[in-house]
């Protein structure tokens, strides 16, 4: 699944007013961060990260191992601060950034 420059450009609007949900620690990708990833992704859809690491490529690395994991898809990366999106099977409308800002 790969987004437009326009759907890009609308998931950006979306979340810049979002702050990061998931924060990447010195243990980097552990199972309870897996879990709690996959919550948000289901709950929410599109979902700020911030990963701790003063690395750019250590970074980098992390962002798209959780990507692959979790099978979201990056719709910016700047700096500490990613955004990831996966469409929910479910959405639920009362949490979904989504649905929300569409209404």
């Amino acid at each position: 699944m790969s987004l437009s420059p326009e759907q890009r450009r609308e998931y950006r609007a979306i979340a810049h007013n979002l702050k990061p949900v998931i924060i990447v620690g010195d243990k980097g990708f552990t199972d309870n961060l897996q879990e709690e990833l996959e919550r948000a992704l289901n709950d929410h859809e599109l979902i700020k990260i911030k990963v701790a690491s003063p690395d750019r490529e250590t970074r980098q690395e992390a962002v798209t191992a959780l990507c692959a994991a979790t099978g979201a898809e990056v719709v910016q990366s700047i700096g500490k601060i990613a955004v990831i999106m996966r469409r929910a099977k479910k959405p639920n409308p009362k949490l979904s950034n989504l649905l929300r800002q569409k209404n």
